[in-house]
């Protein structure tokens, strides 16, 4: 027989405790209306006391549309926060509830509950007579509370207390929980971290010109995104520093946009005049991460540009490459192989100033926010701008996977799941040879094909592999000779006295079964010739015979390419365009690694 939590009701009310408590659902009420999702309103008992004051935080709408929430039920009270309102009601944000005994189960009412309510009890109307009705003028419940809480919250919440507001450099008021901040709630101060901060971004449109930065921010109960603006931009994006702990408070709330956001979270604050940022202290007991990790070995069943939260080892890293954009812009690029405790692998690329810090060398635990799913060579992750990059988080799942690897899993080969389909990545996956690629018809069909090989240079059209280009950092546009000392770019429609030295290189690689022509642009040629394009452009005008030099030695020198093949139409004729991607030198030792499996594959070992 399943006992109710005596008192758990009154200890509610008065904003003490009551999480664990084992209650009965009397009614429960939908309350639809505004712009924001449909809520759920319940009462409960204790056996001795009903209140009305609770909602369901919308991710637990799912409990009550199913029936899983029927009156007469039995329920117990996991984790809840409480909002207290403009005129002092709380209101109890249920967060997570378990349904201890369905209403089929239970013989109606238990007990003889009555209501209770601003600490009185209020007697039975066949006892008592009813006291006289005072007019109150309060707005509806749910105009006030809104959307109090409707996102995941830490696992850890409820465990620790909000931070007091008396506490030292606080500002003035309660310090309030992420989760139960909404746009009806017109004073509130929080105390959190900043796990992501943003470049100063411009924009300009019809209505005027501007800039903005935004950051995420995080504590106990949840996370939220943060913009600011123009003047607010000058007087905050200095001040704030990622993994610091601030007060914030009176900045406005509104609707998320989720079009420019994956933080899990239905509002937004944008700073405003009135904004106060007080650095904190005192920050021991605020998260760094709010992540809902999703396993390596779970992402074949996530959808294309999915974002998820993923943690694991990092098994191997790559060299940080250059790359030009479809922009013509030049960004940095880092791969790195992330592994669990299942062995699963995965290809994660960083972009940009992160790529450029990364050291992978003593592998370590790399934790990822909102990274978005690829179906590059299976499946691979790519971090973004809103994307949060952490080493060693200090974080349970990060010491338990540290304690794995150190143990048994630096022993383990892993099983990659971009390696584990066929064409469509640019990683170590889909190795063919030569002939592998013309037998099988790789680039025939819609899409380009990916595929990595062996291959050895055996010539070099030197002839134009060298043209001029916009000196512009942005701009790698073939620029016109104006014949008085200035050089024009169409593109960028100015004319400078000088340009740049850009490669486009045709190379013919063979290995064992055939030979196949490849285009080398600016990163692949460089590595491919071991000069870059100033210096060989230099070599050009003025020593030409140290300049074909250069080329006989690349002659012969064997490397691993990862190549595009797509099937291209020009003047009527098709053939096969191969394009390298990228290009290094081999590494014997994982080489020989791979034709040791390919040989047991074929022996049936």
């Amino acid at each position: 027989m399943i006992t109710l939590t005596e008192g758990a009701i009154e200890a509610l009310s008065n904003g003490n405790g009551g999480n664990d408590a084992v209650l009965q659902l009397v009614s429960i009420r939908k309350i639809e209306g505004g712009n924001g999702p449909i809520r759920f309103r319940v009462m409960m008992s204790d056996g001795r006391h009903t209140m009305s004051s609770f909602m369901l935080c919308t991710q637990l709408n799912c409990m009550a549309e199913d029936n899983l929430l029927a009156p007469n039920c039995v329920v117990l009270l996991k984790r809840h926060v409480t909002n207290i309102l403009k005129d002092g009601r709380r209101v109890v944000i249920i967060l997570e509830i378990e349904v201890l005994r369905p209403a089929a189960d239970v013989n109606g009412r238990i007990g003889n509950p009555m209501p209770y309510s601003d600490g009185q009890i209020k007697a039975p109307p066949a006892q008592q007579a009813p006291p006289p009705a005072v007019p109150v003028s309060r707005p509806p419940l749910q105009a006030q509370i809104g959307n109090d809480m409707n996102r995941a919250v830490g696992k850890d919440f409820g465990k620790k207390p909000a931070a007091p507001a008396a506490m030292p450099g606080a500002p003035a008021g309660k310090v309030v929980p992420i989760a139960s901040l909404n746009p009806y709630l017109s004073k509130w101060t929080i105390r959190v971290r900043v796990t992501n901060k943003s470049s100063i971004r411009t924009w300009s449109n019809s209505r005027g010109e501007g800039k903005l930065f935004s950051m995420e921010i995080v504590d106990e109960s949840g996370e939220i995104r943060v913009t600011g603006f123009n003047q607010e931009v000058d007087k905050y994006f200095g001040l704030i520093e990622v993994g610091k702990v601030y007060y914030i408070s009176k900045g406005s709330l509104k609707v998320a946009n989720k079009q420019y956001t994956s933080v899990k979270n239905d509002y937004e604050i944008t700073l405003n005049g009135e904004t106060s940022i007080i650095p904190c202290e005192d920050n021991c007991d605020v998260p760094v991460l709010q992540c809902d990790f999703v396993s390596i070995g779970d992402l074949e069943n996530k959808e294309k540009d999915s974002v998820v939260d993923v943690i694991g080892v990092c098994k191997s890293v790559d060299e940080v490459t250059r790359i030009t954009t479809k922009t013509n812009r030049e960004v940095s690029k880092r791969t790195l192989s992330l592994m669990e405790a299942s062995g699963k692998m995965v290809t994660l690329t960083l972009w940009g100033e992160d790529a450029e810090k990364f050291d992978g060398t003593s592998q370590p635990i790399v934790a990822i926010k909102s990274a978005k799913v690829s179906d590059f060579g299976g499946r691979s992750l790519s971090a973004s701008f809103s994307s949060t990059v952490m080493i060693n988080p200090d974080i349970p799942e990060a010491y338990k996977l540290r304690g794995w690897y150190d143990k048994e899993g630096h022993s383990l080969e892993g099983q990659s799941l971009t390696e584990s389909k066929g064409s469509g990545g640019m990683g170590n996956s889909n190795w063919k040879t030569l002939s592998d690629v013309k037998t099988e018809h790789l680039g025939h069909g819609e899409k380009a094909d990916y595929y990595t090989c062996i291959g050895t240079i055996v010539y070099l059209r030197k002839e134009n592999c060298l043209y001029q280009a916009c000196p512009s950092q942005e701009c790698n546009k073939k620029v016109v000779d104006q014949q008085n000392g200035m050089f024009r770019c169409e593109k960028c429609d100015k004319e400078f006295p000088n340009y740049k030295y850009r490669l486009i290189l045709s190379a013919n690689i063979s290995d064992y079964g055939d030979n196949q022509w490849v285009t080398c642009f600016q990163e692949s040629a460089e590595a491919i010739l071991g000069q870059n394009a100033a210096y060989l452009g230099q070599l050009k005008d003025s020593n030409e015979a140290a300049f074909d030099e250069i080329f006989q030695q690349a002659n012969f020198n064997t490397f691993v390419f990862r190549n595009r093949v797509k099937l291209e139409t020009y003047n009527d004729e098709s053939r096969i365009k191969a394009t390298v991607m990228d290009v290094k030198p081999v590494d014997h030792k994982e080489y020989s690694k791979r034709l040791i499996l390919n040989i047991r594959k074929m022996a049936g070992k």
